[in-house]
């Protein structure tokens, strides 16, 4: 944990272990980790990442959160993005995409690996499948070493809980617009 968080300070890119599948994790609130983690991923820069937050309380300091996400975040934590507004007075800003944004998914990991990564590194993190854009989202050290091989940029380090189960991605929940709404059916089933 301590070379992870290392990396972390750096700017650097970190692969470990979600509720779902592995994630890659770096400082959302460095535009440069950022960009290196868009690149990493060769993901487009119109497609932003999420925040992983140590809990809720946490979260609501840097987003706002209506009466939508105070009823839905009793699935918390656990397999839930909740995209909301980011504040103009949080602690830091986040950058949902190397250039900033004016949302951003909420989540909070019910995985201990992740859980202890946020919490301990004190603040948000990024939380984005440890894929290549375009590649199925991988459930194994392996799976993510076939995919970076010889490629470069890529993680720079991955903290290995071996194979995990196969869980669909998060279920993604609007709730920035003027009426909430379901993006991505996942493993928690809303209505």
């Amino acid at each position: 944990m301590h070379a992870a968080l290392d990396v972390l300070e750096r700017g650097g890119i970190v692969a470990h272990a979600t509720e779902t599948c592995y994630g890659l994790a770096c400082d959302i609130a460095n535009p440069d980790a950022v960009a290196l983690l868009f690149s990493v991923k060769r993901r487009p820069l119109d497609q932003p990442v999420s925040a992983l937050f140590p809990s809720i309380a946490e979260a609501k300091r840097y987003v706002e959160w209506p009466a939508q996400a105070e009823a839905l975040a009793k699935n918390l934590p656990g397999p839930l993005t909740l995209i909301l507004h980011l504040r103009t007075d949080s602690p830091h800003p986040l950058f949902p995409t190397p250039n900033g944004g004016a949302t951003i998914g909420v989540r909070v990991s019910s995985h201990p690996v992740a859980q202890a990564l946020v919490e301990r590194f004190g603040r948000p993190l990024t939380t984005t499948s440890a894929n290549i854009h375009g590649n199925p989202s991988p459930y194994s050290e392996e799976e993510i070493l076939e995919q970076y091989s010889a490629r470069e940029p890529s993680p720079d380090l991955l903290l290995s809980s071996g194979t995990l189960p196969h869980i669909l991605p998060s279920t993604v929940v609007n709730i920035a617009g003027e009426k909430a709404a379901i993006l991505r059916h996942g493993p928690l089933k809303l209505r």
